[in-house]
């Protein structure tokens, strides 16, 4: 081969190699490294960690494939996302990872189509936050005497977020006590939220008739980019 064709040929190369690989429009959650080994997946994706907005989108998984069933604008913490293994208790951020969704609340009735357990906010509710509690994130009826009023949440004082909510598996199974407690998807309040994940009131109706116990619904935190990236999970 001559020398200009060489030379020519080594061009063409370096121009191929400088036009950047198509994006992967495949469905969200086909990129996931994991989706929860359910059916139905609910993805919570902000731009990047100090994000206080973003997207929840939810999803089926029928004929082998992802379809998006709906989707919403969200909110995050007031202070962004961050990895859920080290988040940190009181820091008004949300945790990114991929969590169960082990059941339903609402201080209303649950929305006509709602299988998932749900259960109703009394006058004697609270969510137990405090880190010396044997109660620690958990549910409390009525608030016992270790956990006190000021490290707890009184659901029933959260008419407009906890009309109607999901609780996301975060810390719950096996709590580490200063980690987190009290993370939900619930409806939007009037901004961002202390570390949960919320959406409107009818966005939050449409997620609780979508939902099948039987499908293992999850749900996805995170980024588009970067370690706190959705995919990773």
């Amino acid at each position: 081969m001559r020398l200009g064709a060489v030379v020519l040929a080594s061009a063409s190369l370096l121009v191929l190699a400088a036009v950047p690989a198509p994006p992967d429009r495949s469905p969200l959650p086909e990129r996931m490294a994991d989706t929860g080994g359910g059916s139905q997946l609910v993805t919570a994706r902000a731009s990047r960690t100090s994000s206080t907005t973003g997207t929840v989108t939810w999803w089926n998984h029928r004929g082998g494939r992802w379809v998006e069933a709906g989707s919403a604008p969200a909110r995050f913490g007031a202070r962004g996302l961050v990895e859920g293994g080290s988040r940190e208790q009181g820091t008004n951020t949300t945790p990114t990872g991929l969590y169960d969704l082990p059941y339903a609340f609402g201080i209303e009735r649950a929305p006509a189509g709602t299988t998932t357990p749900y259960r109703r906010v009394r006058q004697a509710s609270w969510w137990c936050q405090d880190t010396a509690s044997r109660s620690y994130n958990r549910w409390t009826e009525p608030r016992p005497a270790d956990c006190r009023a000021a490290e707890s949440e009184h659901l029933i004082s959260y008419r407009a977020q906890y009309a109607h909510a999901l609780v996301i598996g975060f810390n719950y199974a096996r709590p580490v006590r200063g980690r987190g407690a009290g993370i939900f998807l619930h409806v939007d309040g009037p901004g961002a939220t202390a570390g949960c994940v919320s959406v409107s009131k009818d966005a939050m109706r449409r997620i609780l008739d979508w939902a099948e116990p039987a499908r293992k619904p999850h749900i996805a935190i995170g980024t588009d980019s970067g370690p706190t990236s959705i995919v990773r999970y």
